[in-house]
């Protein structure tokens, strides 16, 4: 080999070097985002009759936070601010995405402009891939390979029959599964098998290369479709609990067969995998009235009581985060894309990001919490006509509360809700009349908030 040929191989050798080393330098992402899981509704979190074993084992290897925030009490504004790092309202989506039939202008939706985890990634050179659910528009300037995935399989909608894969909800009951933008089929097969499928196809075509997999896993939202295995486990545990339990174990089984294959494929060591629930469980009809399990907390999904936004999230990354570890202090859903920024040195890809990292809080039990105020609003950008509430401390206010949890009807004078979180953590009695200085104080940093979202925009 001539001089010049070997000063060639050499430059080609260190540039192959370099990348295959950068390559391996950067982490890969899993999100797994359940959908109406209730607060306490895995063993790690006190659920006594359940059974999680793989999700249990996550938060072994890992960090499992206890008073974690989901950014809202319902899908598409949970959703959102999960992806962008900022609440339902900054990220301009307030309530759910209604159906495209009911909207023809396909106005509805995240907006184009807001730039997701996705993207953020994206720009770093990662693969990026969002299996299940989307609901967060429907025209394609608000489909997932507009906002920054690479691949799409899964409904656009909100729920889908998990064996026809059409819509779950009045008519239209439309068929809805698609692989990017093109419609696919396969009638009677078991939507969380298709999952697993897919995410687990996505680690062996690109476990060489960086990946981001948004797995936004439909269950244990209705329709209640457990397998027949955890069917018969629960048989005899009362309705609807049992069938709300063996789909949540149904869920965790699919889970645990991702996690194997990390495993397997020996990328389990440079792998962060996050999981948390989008709000608390639901109520709703078509979930038989309930069946998950907030405990001592009050509400529940369409509710900004704690038992709907206060849910299970772990984080595992064996590199950097600690295993077996709980943390205590108050964090959010928004905080997810600010920390997975720092884990895999991406840049924060917008100023009016609300979260902060959790790196502080996940190295030591005794740091503050990051967040001094959280806010939550959703239905409307006017809190006269919203659901909205702030925390600050031990203190919570509410906004024209609701309770689908309980046949309580809120009267005139609990527009206003104030509850001590330390000392009735069942929000059970108003301290408005009590405490007017405190109802001041708190709702004078909600319109705060308010207007500085306003300004951002």
């Amino acid at each position: 080999m001539n001089l010049k040929c070997l000063l060639v191989f050499s430059l080609f050798l260190f540039n192959y070097t370099a990348f295959c080393q950068s390559a391996e330098s950067k982490p890969n992402v899993i999100v797994i985002l359940a959908d109406d899981l209730g607060t306490l509704d895995l063993n790690c979190y006190g659920s006594k009759d359940l059974a999680t074993p793989n999700l249990d084992q996550l938060a072994r290897e890992g960090v499992r936070f206890t008073r974690f925030y989901a950014a809202a009490p319902v899908c598409s504004p949970s959703r959102a601010a999960l992806l962008t790092g900022k609440s339902n309202l900054a990220a301009g989506l307030p309530g759910n995405v209604p159906i495209p039939e009911q909207d023809a202008a396909g106005e509805f939706g995240l907006p184009t402009k807001q730039v997701t985890m996705a993207e953020m990634l994206k720009d770093q050179g990662y693969y990026t891939a969002l299996i299940g659910k989307w609901h967060l528009g429907h025209r394609e300037d608000k489909l997932p390979n507009a906002q920054g995935f690479d691949y799409f399989f899964g409904h656009q909608r909100g729920c889908i029959d998990n064996y026809s894969h059409f819509f779950f909800w009045s008519g239209p009951n439309k068929h809805d599964l698609f692989r990017n933008a093109e419609e696919v089929y396969y009638p009677g097969q078991y939507f969380s098998d298709l999952m697993v499928d897919e995410v687990n196809g996505i680690l062996e075509e690109k476990k060489d290369n960086p990946f981001f997999i948004y797995w936004a896993i439909n269950v244990p939202h209705y329709p209640y479709q457990a397998t027949p295995k955890w069917l018969d486990h629960y048989k005899n545990s009362p309705s609807p609990r049992k069938e709300y339990a063996a789909f949540v174990s149904t869920m965790d089984e699919r889970i645990g067969m991702v996690l194997d294959k990390l495993k397997d494929l020996g990328l389990d060591e440079n792998t962060i995998v996050v999981f948390q629930s989008d709000h608390g469980h639901s109520r709703e009809e078509r979930a038989f009235g309930g069946g998950g399990n907030a405990g001592p907390y009050r509400g529940c999904k369409f509710s900004l009581f704690e038992g709907g936004i206060r849910v299970p999230a772990i984080i595992k990354y064996p590199k950097a985060i600690p295993a077996n570890t709980v943390r205590d202090q108050m964090v959010s859903a928004l905080d997810w894309l600010p920390t997975i920024a720092a884990l895999t040195h991406a840049q924060v890809p917008d100023t009016q990001v609300e979260g902060k990292s959790l790196l502080p809080v996940i190295e030591s039990g005794s740091t503050s919490s990051s967040h001094e105020v959280l806010n939550w609003q959703f239905g409307s950008f006017d809190d006269q006509k919203s659901s909205w509430a702030v925390r600050q401390g031990d203190w919570k206010l509410l906004g024209n509360p609701n309770d689908p949890s309980t046949d309580v009807k809120f009267t005139e004078k609990d527009r206003l809700f104030l509850v001590n979180l330390v000392a009735d953590q069942s929000e059970s009695n108003n301290l408005a009349g009590q405490h007017p200085e405190k109802v001041k104080a708190l709702q004078a940093l909600h319109k705060q908030w308010l207007k500085s979202i306003s300004a951002s925009e």
